[in-house]
């Protein structure tokens, strides 16, 4: 059974918040708006998330799977990051960006990309997912509401809801939030490299 919750995309209710934590602490994968568009969303100790996000977007286990982090005190536990690195972080975050770092061994195997130890992070600026983090209390794996036979993202909450019934425990309602996912960074190099020309603006990364 999918529940759904109505949460204020400015205001969200501190109530429904906690609620979600729970249903996500008790493996629960949902699906949660964010700065850039929907996304699906479980807990960095959940074993089988993975997996049931594989079946349903169709993708390879080489697929990276991104850490939604509150700021960048948390991402240093996570992803190994250059001083040169940390500074373009700080300029581009909260936004929409997914930078992709070297992961530590406090990122499950499972989660990394199994040819590069690598792992997305990325910090939102939208007050829903802020929220939740800041009640979870650590970062949340997040993965685009990208599905097979789709070119865009799902944004409207009832097809969402429609779509994914019985697939996902937990369906966080708050209106349309765009349809562009994020602009994905590699910063694994020596120089930050455009791997996905996403919402984020490009220009400072050339």
């Amino acid at each position: 059974m999918t529940q759904c919750f109505h949460i204020h995309p400015v205001n969200p209710q501190r109530r429904l918040i906690q609620q979600s934590v729970e249903i996500l602490r008790r493996d629960g994968l949902m699906v949660y708006p964010t700065d850039s568009c929907y996304a699906f969303g479980w807990h960095l100790g959940d074993r089988e998330a993975a997996g049931r996000l594989q079946r349903i977007r169709q993708t390879g286990k080489d697929h990276n799977f991104t850490l939604m982090c509150r700021d960048l005190s948390e991402i240093a536990t996570y992803a190994h990051v250059e001083n040169w690195c940390y500074r373009l972080l700080k300029a581009h975050t909260p936004g929409p960006y997914t930078f992709i770092l070297k992961a530590t061994r406090e990122v499950p195997r499972r989660l990394q990309n199994p040819k590069r130890q690598t792992i997305g992070i990325r910090i939102p600026d939208h007050p829903v997912p802020l929220a939740f983090l800041e009640v979870l209390g650590e970062p949340l794996m997040s993965s685009t509401l990208l599905l097979p036979g789709y070119d865009m993202p799902l944004s409207d909450p009832e097809e969402i809801r429609a779509t994914l019934a019985g697939q996902i425990d937990l369906l966080i309602d708050s209106g349309s939030c765009g349809v562009e996912p994020t602009t994905v960074v590699d910063v694994t190099g020596d120089y930050p490299v455009v791997i996905r020309q996403g919402r984020g603006d490009t220009r400072g990364f050339e």
